[in-house]
């Protein structure tokens, strides 16, 4: 008799909870969403926040807002965004750097792959490898020839140790076999007025960050991230194309996240209302002048490239022997 009452409480407690969880996602939401960004007004983040914010917004009958929590590369804002409750009305709005900070820093108060529950992906913005215009090399086989035969001689420039355009280079460096001399700045506008001036040979940084410069002669790109070349870039070839091809997801990508343990119902909610809104014209057209192009997935794709890439930066760094104060 006992083994019949404990499976109908079992029933009765599995029922329950699906109501609950039904009737949450029904009441969601009932008050002010935030939109959490880890970085400066202006970034990547920030831009495609306030895009999506205001059409959210119309759909959820609620506000949205954008509350920028800059600092320590972005970790201050995904911690804030991590001890959220899991209810949906708090959401990182996320780019893969925050993959590669956990093997950056000695203390990072979040893990990426265990704190969230990813709800999709949206944008990526693809890196070039740009030159400046003396560099001897006509192509990118001609720079990595030039590498090799002059290995430390070549010096690239970077926003800084330890961002995605530094350990793009030191992927390339590790899995192609050539060295260069590393030159870290504050900041890519610093990066780029070197690169323009000569001081630093190369870089890798966006291709629309990039593309002023390259259309105005100051500097040559050789070579895109991506499966297929860009539209916006149709003349530049991918790495691919020389055969390189693991560096077509070498790139930026933004992503929405809720804290862990938000319900899968929840989730579901939140994939589709986000969906609609990166669908809609207005929003491509605004994206796309961003430099963004906007490419999602399903939670369960975006939980398999945090993984991926959190794995992939960790054995560059640790290769690498990088590690920010």
């Amino acid at each position: 008799m006992q083994p019949n009452l404990n499976k109908l409480f079992k029933k009765l407690w599995l029922g329950t909870s699906m109501a609950l969880a039904a009737l949450s996602v029904q009441a969601f939401p009932d008050r002010t969403v935030t939109l959490v960004v880890p970085f400066t007004p202006g970034s990547g983040s920030d831009i495609i926040a306030r895009i999506i914010a205001p059409k959210l917004s119309e759909r959820w009958k609620q506000a949205v807002i954008v509350d920028n929590k800059p600092g320590a590369s972005g970790n201050i804002g995904a911690e804030a965004a991590a001890k959220a409750a899991p209810d949906g009305h708090t959401l990182l709005m996320a780019i893969n750097t925050f993959t590669m900070a956990p093997n950056l820093y000695k203390k990072v108060p979040f893990d990426p792959t265990t704190d969230f529950t990813p709800i999709m992906k949206m944008a990526v913005a693809n890196f070039a490898i740009v030159v400046h215009p003396s560099m001897a090399a006509a192509d990118l086989p001609g720079v990595i020839a030039l590498a090799k035969a002059k290995p430390g001689q070549i010096n690239f420039g970077s926003p800084g140790n330890g961002t995605p355009h530094h350990l793009a280079m030191e992927l390339m460096k590790q899995q192609l076999g050539f060295d260069m001399l590393h030159v870290p700045y504050r900041g890519i506008s610093n990066a780029t007025t070197d690169l323009i001036g000569g001081q630093v040979q190369l870089m890798f940084a966006s291709v629309h960050s990039m593309l002023p410069h390259v259309r105005s002669g100051r500097l040559r790109m050789l070579a895109s991230t991506g499966a297929t070349r860009s539209a916006v870039t149709p003349n530049v070839p991918v790495f691919r194309e020389y055969g390189i091809e693991f560096m077509d997801a070498v790139d930026a990508w933004y992503a929405v996240l809720a804290p862990a343990k938000t319900s899968p119902e929840l989730v579901k909610a939140l994939h589709r209302d986000v969906s609609a809104v990166l669908a809609l014209p207005e929003v491509k057209e605004q994206m796309a002048v961003q430099g963004l192009t906007i490419q999602t997935s399903t939670p369960e794709q975006l939980g398999s490239l945090v993984q991926a890439d959190y794995l992939r930066w960790k054995k560059t760094i640790a290769d690498a022997k990088i590690q920010v104060d």
